[in-house]
């Protein structure tokens, strides 16, 4: 069960059309999975289109003078509905095949926010691998990262913001159970440590490198970067 959602002003950002593209994918892919956001951000759209419609089209109908309520009384309705509806043309959508991403010979069927986006080469370290999406967004670099079973991600802090989304499988942290959908935001003021005893697959975001905080694993803060 999905425990873990996006904030109210996140998902206000989203709707608005506010976000960077990486963190509008993830709350499009959290989303897909959790009926209660989708509920959520279907009542704040129709609220903003209604805003919308109000501010930017209402105005025209307004009646203000006998002039205008002369030209309402010779404009024909029917004419105009008989333009509308004039075509027979029915447009018919092309059929969206699915796409599939695979890590260490485990096919993964990619979320439909991800369907058009190029993922870039599979890197690989331990049990960990990463294909990173090419969204161009400078400092903040967006990835798929796949935790073999067993695997885990060395304790660490952020020096900006991670978001996580589950999208297959499940690991836990200090903070307990992660499973598929969950959407998870952390910044510099969490500190965990991930493990996967099945493994799983998220989509990450991040504007910044891992920072390592136990013993040895420090030495691996030049590669911080890697992993997200």
């Amino acid at each position: 069960m999905i425990k873990h959602h996006p904030t109210f002003e996140l998902i206000q950002s989203f709707v608005n059309g506010d976000l960077p593209a990486s963190l509008s994918a993830g709350i499009a892919i959290h989303a897909d999975m959790c009926p209660k956001c989708q509920k959520q951000i279907a009542q704040l759209t129709d609220q903003v289109a209604e805003a919308s419609f109000e501010e930017a089209f209402l105005d025209r109908f307004i009646v203000d003078d006998s002039e205008d309520v002369n030209v309402l009384a010779e404009f024909d309705f029917d004419v105009m509905a008989e333009q509308i509806t004039a075509s027979n043309e029915v447009f018919v959508a092309n059929e969206q095949l699915d796409k599939t991403i695979v890590f260490n010979d485990k096919t993964y069927k990619l979320p439909r926010a991800l369907q058009s986006m190029v993922m870039g080469k599979t890197s690989h370290i331990g049990k960990l691998s990463r294909a990173r999406i090419q969204l161009d967004e400078n400092e903040i670099h967006t990835s798929l990262l796949q935790i073999e079973a067993g695997g885990s991600v060395p304790e660490h802090t952020h020096k900006g913001f991670e978001l996580t989304v589950l999208l297959d499988g499940s690991f836990h942290d200090e903070q307990g159970e992660y499973v598929k959908g969950d959407f998870i935001m952390l910044d510099g003021s969490h500190q965990h440590h991930p493990i996967s005893d099945n493994g799983c697959l998220c989509y990450t975001v991040a504007n910044d490198a891992l920072h390592f905080t136990q013993g040895i694993n420090k030495l691996l803060n030049p590669i911080g970067s890697f992993i997200y």
